[in-house]
């Protein structure tokens, strides 16, 4: 079940959300498009994050993201892309449409059977949907301890999640996952946590107490204490399906 008040926080937050979120590595991008398509679809792009990365890839490059103040972003940094207003849920795209259809840290927001039966009429005979997600890296301590800060149920272990869901219309193909490193200010570092839903939707007070406990991780670590700029280790897995 979707939470609405966590779905919609992130409506207002484009420009911020494009600064301080992180990007995706190339190679995700190879494992979901290895060669060049007619047409793919970037579900749920946000601010482009991932759509910047299909540029070259496909001859038509088609953007669907719900808030506005997201795709108004998109849309002045990636002029050449068709980017329209529109939901998971109710694509506003033609029907075997598309060869590819990425979503990127978005896939739990949807309404699962609804946005697979509309994935599965856009997509052509055979078509890919890939769906990924970054993480924080477990061999990275202080980066793994500020998450639990803003996502309690996160828990101690390696959080693995290479088990694939089965999705209706689907079939899975395959389970990738890149390691990457992000050379990040502290203070960028810190705002991105301010992006987070959790933290959206917190009180003041809530959100004070997160930062300040995040700042405490940072000046107690050595990888971290006393530095501006550090690096940062990002895991990104890539889910592969084929439309059954």
């Amino acid at each position: 079940m979707v939470d609405e008040a966590l779905a919609r926080s992130f409506e207002g937050i484009g420009a911020d959300y494009d600064r301080y979120r992180p990007g995706f590595p190339s190679s995700a991008a190879d494992a979901i498009v290895p060669h060049r398509v007619s047409a793919a679809l970037d579900l749920g792009a946000g601010t482009g994050k991932f759509t910047e990365h299909l540029t070259g890839r496909a001859d038509r490059i088609i953007a669907v993201e719900p808030s506005a103040a997201m795709i108004d972003v998109l849309r002045d940094k990636l002029p050449g892309v068709e980017a329209l207003e529109g939901s998971a849920e109710l694509i506003p795209v033609e029907d075997a449409s598309v060869d590819v259809v990425s979503v990127a840290q978005a896939f739990h927001w949807f309404d699962r059977v609804r946005a697979c039966a509309e994935i599965a009429r856009v997509l052509r005979s055979e078509g890919t949907l890939g769906l990924l997600w970054n993480r924080s890296d477990p061999a990275c301590g202080w980066d793994h301890s500020a998450s639990r800060v803003v996502h309690p149920a996160v828990g101690e272990a390696d959080e693995t999640t290479s088990t694939a869901e089965e999705l209706p219309g689907f079939r899975f193909d395959r389970f990738e996952s890149f390691r990457w490193v992000e050379r990040i200010k502290r203070g960028d570092y810190l705002a991105r946590w301010s992006t987070v839903s959790a933290y959206l939707i917190a009180d003041s007070s809530t959100k004070a107490a997160m930062t300040a406990a995040i700042e405490r991780i940072l000046d107690a670590d050595a990888e971290t204490s006393g530095l501006d700029t550090f690096d940062l280790p990002h895991l990104t897995d890539v889910f592969l399906y084929t439309r059954a």
